[in-house]
């Protein structure tokens, strides 16, 4: 009996699109540490708690603007490539899977893609370096090809359109309140990855979970 109650509330889909960095790998961390190092170079102070707490899941361009409010004065002209070419080896270095992020993908059985603001070379180093680039090879859908980064809706309704599912039989998991602001904006089913203490006001249609094993309690994703 709790078994059928469990499978009827469970929600229909047909695809799963994973949001990137901080939803399969963790590269948040990484990627934070490393623009804080940076910006103590450039006199610029700031703590990594405040660097995730105002720029995770967000637009690079979005983040160097506000840098530069925040602190009153130009970035170099050259900080993101600068900042992207310091990033690259550290994730070699230190790069890991979040946790349970290869046995969730290797356990579904419905199609799945990834769409990430992220550019698709960075992309491709996380996933080649965390062992996820084989099962995403081919279904990668990056904010950079439509020229729109979350929390718009475009990404996310471009990975439907081309991988052919009406939005509202799509689960979106991401971490971001950005990503999930646009995964509630495309009018797909939303689940926030928040492994520690919520910390985000998330909109009222995501289904907050912990560990990403929990999908398994929510949406059919394995036989």
């Amino acid at each position: 009996m709790v078994k059928a109650q469990a499978d009827a509330d469970m929600v229909p889909v047909d695809l799963v699109i994973f949001d990137c960095d901080g939803t399969l790998v963790d590269s948040e961390t990484v990627a934070t540490d490393v623009m804080v190092a940076y910006l103590a170079e450039l006199g610029m102070p700031l703590s990594a708690d405040e660097a995730l707490s105002r720029f995770k899941g967000g637009k690079m361009a979005d983040c160097v603007t506000e840098l530069e409010r925040m602190f009153g004065r130009a970035l170099p002209v050259d900080f993101t490539k600068v900042l992207r070419d310091r990033i690259a080896p550290v994730l070699h270095q230190r790069l890991q899977p979040i946790e349970g992020a290869l046995e969730l993908v290797k356990s579904l059985k419905v199609p799945f893609c990834m769409a990430s603001n992220g550019p698709l070379h960075q992309i491709k180093v996380s996933l080649s370096v965390t062992g996820l680039w084989p099962y995403f090879e081919g279904r990668i859908f990056s904010a950079y090809e439509v020229s729109s980064w979350k929390p718009a809706p475009d990404l996310f309704l471009h990975a439907a359109k081309t991988m052919g599912v009406e939005p509202s039989r799509c689960a979106v998991v991401e971490d971001s309140l950005p990503g999930v602001q646009a995964g509630v904006a495309a009018g797909m089913q939303v689940f926030a990855l928040q492994p520690d203490q919520v910390k985000a006001q998330f909109p009222a249609q995501a289904k907050i979970i912990s560990r990403l094993a929990e999908l398994h309690d929510h949406i059919n994703i394995a036989g």
